[in-house]
């Protein structure tokens, strides 16, 4: 068993100390949980102690985190656990550079949690069309409005369109009261939160124009969609001829995200247009394919429990397979 040894880190900006320890010390809680290390603070000093890897990785963690802070991020425990599994994966490429951080607006970055969100992030930059494919907590919804967020700020693009199916989730809602807005809502709120998230106030303003649109996918036939990022959430409950209609609504100087988890289909036939999109793009020029799992969840830690628990126990919860991979 590797001797267990001691490393002290100097922080040179005192008033950063409170923010990097979080609440109650509770970031160097987590680190200890995380990583099996013993750490102490003193003044701007902090000591880790563990065997040399552990160590390793606990100093890499609030270095990064001590970064953040000096940037003028604000930091949260899932911030934590997400430099914890960057710092522990064995090609270690931790989210420190622009091409893994989404600035959404002039005093908001938002990073990736994983590697798999990493690499989500690099497809999104790369290609007109990528699939965002996986269970739910993985970020795909999210990092897509963050990245439709980034791309406005920067004005690469005019508009940001978000659409989903208007399908209800295993149940019968019946009649719904209000006018068409107020019918719809219902079904595009998981979008409206994203974009809040990522947006803040601003939000509402650009809402307003017109700048940000949030639509039912019946709304999008017949429209051409230039300079725009559109995302299509929900995509597993695509018909065939609505992701074929949605798909082809890309237009000069556009870019899409197609996000969606195939064990998740309330269509009777499954996730049909889904797969059949996944089957006949992959391998197609402009076309990228990023696959979450279980391991990429960053919700509570509980739903990656609850997501491989499910996997374990029931295999209609796993992703299904293509018509080319079934040939």
């Amino acid at each position: 068993m590797p001797a267990r040894g001691q490393v002290t880190l100097e922080f040179k900006r005192n008033g950063l100390l409170p923010a990097l320890t979080g609440t109650h010390s509770r970031n160097l809680v987590r680190l200890e949980q995380r990583l099996g290390v013993k750490v102490a603070q003193r003044g701007n000093l902090i000591a880790v102690e563990g065997v040399p890897e552990a160590r390793e990785h606990a100093v890499m963690v609030l270095r990064a985190l001590y970064e953040r802070l000096e940037a003028g991020e604000e930091l949260s425990l899932g911030d934590v656990d997400a430099e914890i599994g960057f710092a522990s994966a064995v090609d270690h490429a931790p989210p420190r550079e622009a091409g893994s951080q989404l600035r959404t607006t002039s005093g908001k970055v938002t990073r990736a949690r994983s590697a798999a969100q990493a690499s989500y992030i690099d497809l999104m930059r790369m290609h007109e069309l990528v699939f965002g494919l996986g269970p739910a907590g993985t970020g795909k919804t999210y990092l897509a409005a963050a990245f439709g967020a980034h791309l406005l700020h920067e004005r690469r693009v005019e508009r940001l369109i978000l659409s989903r199916p208007a399908l209800e989730a295993g149940e019968r809602l019946g009649f719904l009261p209000g006018d068409l807005k107020e019918k719809i809502d219902p079904y595009l709120r998981p979008l409206y939160d994203a974009l809040f998230d990522v947006l803040g106030d601003r939000c509402t303003k650009l809402m307003e124009s017109g700048t940000i649109e949030v639509a039912p996918l019946a709304f999008m036939r017949g429209r051409t969609l230039r300079r725009a990022f559109v995302i299509l959430d929900e995509a597993q409950n695509c018909t065939s001829a609505q992701m074929k209609m949605f798909l082809t609504r890309l237009g000069e100087e556009s870019r899409m995200v197609v996000t969606g988890d195939p064990s998740q289909s309330d269509l009777p036939a499954g996730p049909e247009g889904l797969e059949q999109a996944t089957a006949y793009l992959e391998g197609v020029t402009g076309v990228g394919f990023a696959r979450f799992s279980a391991a990429d969840v960053v919700r509570h830690p509980l739903v990656a429990r609850i997501v491989a628990a499910y996997d374990a126990h029931d295999p209609g919860a796993k992703p299904r397979r293509s018509r080319r991979e079934r040939e």
